[in-house]
């Protein structure tokens, strides 16, 4: 019996974190996700177009310690970071369009 009541209370919270998911996308609130990406972008594509190759190493220094102690692996964490940086150095945007966003009454309209 225990099992049908959680199958029934894991439904539930699906369908609760779906009309969440929906409202957001409808109100166009950014997640968490999508305002640390823009956030991380703006502070890498910043310090390299500065030229400030200090300040940015202490802060890989900062993140990958963080990430330590999450439990990843610092090399692996070091390399990840590094490529970020690579990708965002030019300052470029590097994200994809949210064409949902522009555009919620249909089709991609810019194209």
């Amino acid at each position: 019996m225990p099992a049908k009541s959680e199958e029934i209370r894991n439904t539930k919270q699906r369908e609760r974190q779906q009309k969440l998911r929906d409202a957001d996308r409808k109100a166009k609130r950014p997640g968490r996700d999508d305002v640390a990406r823009t956030a991380l972008f703006m502070t890498i594509s910043g310090m390299t177009t500065r030229e400030k190759t200090e300040e940015l190493e202490h802060f890989q220094h900062v993140v990958v310690s963080m990430l330590v102690r999450q439990g990843f692996d610092e090399h692996a964490s070091h390399a990840v970071f590094d490529e970020l940086v690579e990708k965002y150095a030019d300052g470029d945007w590097p994200f994809r369009r949210k064409p949902h966003l522009l555009y919620p009454d249909g089709a991609d309209e810019g194209d």
